[in-house]
């Protein structure tokens, strides 16, 4: 795939979506006219050559990854940073393709106690199924989502992980319940028009695996809301979005799934924009 990434800021600027109020604009970013489907993400990614670049200027979205403590995790840093940077940045790069979102091209990790982190309304975390928040993460958290900000969890599997995942954001919004979203909702039709969930598997199932991890057979897309009805956290579970971001340059990942996987995240940017 082709690649022209800016490199990552030092000091980003303000974001022209800010939390005030809980209310983010789309501006001249989203497309007028949304397909219905992906067809073929691969081709979408590979076929207009390098993308301008827009600048070091503040930009309209950042996909920013929370940094939080966990239990476990690899090569001497936590869970939090599984798939890193790869997925941001393959992510980022398909975002800036399909749609005409004024997105930063460099990856975004902070940590939930940093004071910027207001800065940036969407949040991506995964592999929650070991997380273990220390009480001023939990506290920032909670201030960043009743203020205005969204949560998109992934990459967590089973029922192990999903207790663990559920301990701890019932910490971060006791008041709140998890509960199933209908295929009805406007996440799943905010730019494509998505009709069922499909389980993204690892890129273990290049070498043959199965497309599920521990007991996690069926996939779910839950999520939380306030008592306005405002989505807080979108939880994807069961399923590993960001290695089909991560592996869509791998032409023996299958397509479908990192067709998916882009749709759904599009999608949930799209809606956090303009909810």
């Amino acid at each position: 795939m082709k690649k022209s990434w800016i490199a990552r800021l030092a000091a980003p600027g303000c974001l022209a979506l800010a939390l005030a109020g809980g209310a983010h604009a789309v501006g001249a970013g989203a497309a007028s006219l949304a397909p219905t489907q992906l067809g073929d993400v691969r081709t979408a990614l590979d076929g207009a050559g390098s993308l301008v670049d827009r600048g070091s200027s503040p930009h309209e979205f950042y996909f920013t990854r929370a940094m939080y403590t966990s239990t476990g995790g690899y090569w001497g840093r936590g869970t939090w940073a599984i798939d890193y940077p790869k997925a941001d940045q393959q992510f980022v790069f398909g975002l800036r393709r399909l749609t005409n979102i004024d997105a930063f091209q460099g990856d975004n990790a902070i940590p939930l106690t940093d004071p910027n982190l207001s800065r940036y309304p969407f949040l991506y975390a995964l592999e929650v199924g070991y997380m273990s928040m220390r009480p001023e993460e939990v506290d920032a958290l909670r201030r960043y989502l009743l203020a205005g900000g969204f949560l998109f969890i992934d990459d967590f599997w089973g029922t192990y992980e999903w207790r663990n995942f559920e301990m701890e954001i019932a910490r971060v919004l006791p008041e709140h319940h998890i509960v199933d979203l209908p295929l009805d909702h406007p996440v799943f039709h905010s730019f494509y028009d998505i009709d069922h969930i499909e389980q993204v598997p690892s890129v273990r199932i290049v070498q043959g695996g199965p497309t599920w991890e521990q007991d996690g057979y069926v996939p779910y897309v839950r999520a939380i809301f306030d008592d306005d009805g405002r989505l807080l956290v979108l939880i994807n579970w069961n399923t590993d979005l960001g290695d089909a971001w991560e592996w869509v340059d791998n032409p023996y990942y299958p397509l479908q799934y990192s067709n998916f996987a882009y749709q759904l995240a599009v999608n949930a940017v799209l809606y956090s924009m303009s909810h």
